[in-house]
């Protein structure tokens, strides 16, 4: 058999390719022939086939392991890493096939039928191979089959298994090939990259000759649809460009766009590399390096995951990102680790693609857009456009590009438009921008005019939220706000996020947008109703372009962000006194959220002192919109009736608080409200029994629960025995949780030992309070929720009663139970979380609130309040607030004798002992 010389996939012509290090380190072909020869002598074919293989499986290994030491070396060369996996896969695959033909099935004299071609198709004929990827290859015959083919054939395929190699064969004859091509397109896409490896290189060329002729001779436009239908299919299956653990292979932005791109113009251009379609005018230079860089960058990715993870991954998981990004470099800077900088630089190749797709599909559009039927021509409405613009293929063009760019406001002026006709921008129109965002000076950007247009995006026309993001992927947002391009594509390497922080950004807005235009009414009725009333818009929407903007440096970025601001906001052209507003919302942006989730809001305290921050009516209505916009915007699953029952009723207690005097917040007042509703409630009691309810409780009950949950407990408690456990489990779907109200004698330690009853029974505390009746009991209410954030079903509160009841009596240790659950997944271990506990005394007029904030996991709460119960800490209230893998568990405590914990002393010893169950946990999941 003879042998076929390796093609350049870049050049199309046959030549020795570019390595990533010596070719005799990937395979030193002669030394490892003579091996073979010294190796079988006289053998019988078996154990010669034994010996061949032993030999291929140790080269195999060297060179393997001499790409893997060379791309370590090199992390970003994917060409010289991508052809010598090839090459290394070529020496084996005709190593294997001269064995075969020449060893175990000689044939000395052939027929015109025993010919053979070895043919690389798909990414193997392409001459692109990651370290596992898979081996596709055509056996291709003049005839049909003979029984000597098929004994080659077979014999390499089986040596080619056993040395692990994934490999996808067909046996086919020319004609096979044209007439399965033409029925499948994936078959059709295959055969269009094919290679000769080994073999008869003339049957290999009448084979390239006949499908010039036969399949890839027409227009292309079918094939063109089906690799756009299925780009589309997979998008749909692999999500958005910005997922958080995307497909380095097939999701949005990820190879699979590349080579769908280059299949179709290789079909249509007859190209044989990319560089070729700068050539034909379908790419300009600089765009044909924003290609090469892109498919560059996605190949070392690939390369580096697959040596990683030993095996053909292509999802890229939070783990693997951390180590990817080692592997390629990265480092972490003030403010940023490696991954998170790794992360922004994939994303943006991935907008990259995106972007080259667009413009590449343009250029076929002239020659292969199929004509609208007749009736659709005739009846469509078609926008009036104004001077300047047309309408190509149903898209806003530019009619005159130097006309366009003599005044620079029209880079600007061309988004309003295409809001206002609600087209979509012409590709041709979009390189026109990119390449002149230099014209984005300061001149313009403090234009009156370029203000106007501007906010007339962001106000006018009702989905802003479009325009914003047609200027980031175009550039010309950072270029127009210098201060926003550092967030373009920046992930938050947490599972809380599942947005960049531009794309969060975008989806706050997008989010007020739907509000002002009463989407959100009942799910969103303050929020609505503050709109409603009237807010500073141009405020509004300016605070939230800007509230992240400051994120990815060392510095507080709400802090930062603020600063930012005093620069951005006046050369927005507003006034000072709405420049000012803007700064204080995004210096305090997560003070609302952060009083909702991370205090009890039935502190009076917690109120007062929060209303004291707000100061006005105005600012708290203006915050209260943009916290709820930020949630919404973190991701889709983020906002629930839990956070928006806190939210509400921060700010309705707030906002009473400002317009009728902070005086009103005091817990004498609260009390008697609460029990004037409880007797409504239960108008039906005895007096007596109602007297006695009424009066067994201390003020903090009062003031500190729901007239729903005062009434739980009440019968609950109604002729309660000494020796009584009670409980109410109750779905609480207002609020997306279940309420658990427990009532039992009072004895030390009973809140630890019931968080932990939750935990086995898989439940997650939202917020927990407890009190101690004057008769002695204890009644403590959590709310909980299942692990997607909902409350449980009705049908599984039996046994969660059922296993409460078990470790109440002692029957169930939670500690030991805990142990198989506190595992972190894998994913998931690549995230830093550190611990921060903090005091304040302030916060509460008779509790201290101690803060912990730390990695989240199953049974976190029970450890913690064992720590505390073991220090003989009295738990009130507790809130916890989860951010993904992050959680802050907040306690309202006193000591044993009803005091706060002043003295440093103590707060030290109380943060030593938590810190110590934090760390027996994560022991324990390590273990």
């Amino acid at each position: 058999m003879g042998k076929a010389a390796v093609l350049n996939p870049t050049s199309g012509v046959a030549e020795e390719p570019r390595l990533i290090c010596a070719p005799e380190e990937i395979f030193d072909a002669p030394v490892i022939a003579q091996k073979i020869t010294d190796a079988i002598g006289d053998l019988p074919p078996a154990e010669a086939r034994t010996a061949v293989v032993d030999i291929l499986r140790d080269a195999q290994r060297i060179g393997r392991d001499a790409i893997a030491t060379a791309f370590a070396a090199k992390p970003f060369d994917a060409g010289g890493m991508t052809r010598a996996y090839t090459y290394l896969t070529d020496h084996l695959v005709r190593t294997t096939l001269d064995f075969a033909a020449q060893k175990l099935h000689p044939k000395p004299n052939p027929t015109e039928g025993e010919r053979l071609a070895v043919i690389g198709v798909g990414g193997y004929g392409r001459g692109e191979m990651a370290p596992f990827s898979d081996v596709d290859l055509l056996f291709l015959i003049p005839y049909k089959a003979t029984a000597w083919s098929e004994s080659v054939v077979e014999s390499m395929l089986y040596m080619l298994w056993d040395l692990k190699l994934k490999v996808g064969h067909s046996t086919r004859t020319i004609k096979d090939c044209i007439r399965l091509g033409a029925e499948d397109f994936t078959i059709q896409t295959a055969m269009l990259e094919h290679r000769l490896i080994t073999g008869d290189a003339a049957l290999a060329q009448d084979l390239r000759e006949a499908l010039d002729a036969n399949l890839f001779s027409g227009t292309g436009t079918d094939f063109i649809e089906a690799k756009l239908d299925e780009r589309d299919r997979r998008h749909v299956k692999q999500g958005q460009r910005y997922v958080v653990e995307p497909n380095v292979k097939e999701g949005k932005g990820g190879l699979r766009d590349l080579h769908s791109l280059f299949w179709i113009a290789k079909y249509i251009y007859k190209v044989n590399r990319a560089a070729e379609l700068v050539d034909r005018g379908v790419f300009r230079a600089d765009e044909f390096e924003t290609f090469r860089a892109a498919q560059s960058f996605l190949w070392a990715v690939r390369g580096h995951l697959h040596l990683l993870s030993n095996r053909a991954t292509e999802q890229l998981a939070f783990d693997m990102q951390v180590q990817v990004a080692q592997a390629m470099g990265y480092k972490d800077t003030a403010g940023r680790r490696g991954v998170e900088v790794f992360m922004q630089a994939y994303f943006r190749h991935a907008t990259a693609v995106g972007d080259l797709t667009r413009i590449f599909l343009t250029g076929l559009e002239a020659i292969h857009l199929k004509p609208e039927p007749l009736l659709e021509r005739i009846f469509r409405r078609r926008p009036r456009v104004k001077a300047g613009y047309e309408v190509v293929h149903n898209r806003l063009a530019i009619v005159d590009d130097t006309a366009f760019l003599d005044d620079k406001l029209n880079l600007l002026r061309i988004f309003e438009e295409a809001l206002r006709t609600g087209m979509l921008i012409h590709p041709n129109a979009m390189r026109l921008i990119k390449a002149n965002l230099h014209l984005i000076d300061n001149e313009v950007r403090t234009a009156p005019e370029a203000r106007r247009i501007f906010y007339d995006l962001l106000l006018k026309h009702g989905n802003p939220e479009r325009a914003l993001r047609r200027m980031n992927e175009l550039n010309m947002l950072s270029a127009f706000i210098p201060e926003f391009e550092p967030i373009v594509a920046m992930m938050q390497f947490n599972m809380y996020h599942s947005y960049t922080v531009d794309e969060h950004t975008i989806q706050t807005i997008a989010n007020l947008a739907m509000i002002e235009k009463h989407e959100l009414e009942e799910e969103l009725p303050v929020a609505s109703s503050i709109l409603s009333r009237g807010v500073n818009r141009k405020i509004l929407y300016t605070a939230l372009l800007l509230h992240d903007i400051g994120k990815g440096r060392s510095e507080d970025h709400s802090i930062l962000g603020a600063k930012i601001v005093r620069a951005v906001a006046p050369r927005l052209g507003l006034k000072q006194e709405e420049v000012d507003t803007v700064e204080w919302l995004v210096r305090y942006h997560l003070l609302m959220s952060d009083m909702a989730q991370k205090r009890d809001i039935a502190d009076p305290r917690t109120v007062r002192d929060f209303a004291k921050a707000v100061q006005t009516v105005k600012r708290l209505d203006l915050l209260c919109v943009l916290t709820v916009c930020d949630i919404r915007g973190v991701g889709p699953n983020t906002w629930n009736n839990w956070k928006a029952a806190l939210i509400r009723g921060l700010y309705r207690q707030t906002k009473r608080a400002l317009e009728t005097g902070l005086e009103d917040l005091n817990r004498a007042n609260r009390g008697a409200e609460a029990k004037k509703a409880l007797r409504e409630a239960l108008s039906d009691w005895p007096r007596k029994a109602l007297t006695t309810e009424t009066g067994r409780h201390y003020d903090p009950y009062w003031q500190g629960l729901h007239v729903t949950a005062h009434v739980a407990f009440a019968e609950l408690l109604r002729d309660i025995g000494t020796e009584d456990v009670r409980i109410d489990l109750h779905p609480d779907e207002d609020r997306d949780a279940t309420r658990a109200c427990f009532v039992m004698p009072d004895h030390h330690g009973i809140f630890a030992r019931l968080a932990g009853a939750l935990a086995l029974v898989g439940a997650n505390v939202v917020d927990a309070r407890s009190y101690t009746t004057k008769d002695g009991y204890v009644t403590d209410a959590f709310w909980i929720q299942d692990f997607e954030g909902n409350a449980f079903e009705a049908s599984k509160l039996p046994r969660m009663r059922s296993m409460i009841i078990k470790t109440l009596r002692g029957e169930v240790i939670a500690r030991d139970a805990l142990k198989s659950r506190d595992k972190v997944k894998k994913r998931e271990r690549a995230f830093r979380v550190p611990t921060h506990i903090t005091f304040d005394n302030d916060g509460s007029e008779i509790y201290t609130i101690i803060e912990v904030d730390t990695r989240d996991r199953p049974g976190l709460l029970y450890d913690l309040t064992r720590s505390l119960a073991d220090s003989n800490v009295y738990i009130a209230n507790a809130v916890i607030a989860t951010y993904g893998e992050q959680v802050v568990d907040t306690f309202y405590v006193k000591d044993m004798f009803g005091l706060k914990y002043y003295t440093e002393s103590k707060q030290r010893t109380l943060e030593k002992r938590l810190r110590q169950a934090i760390a027996d946990g994560v022991e324990r999941a390590a273990e």
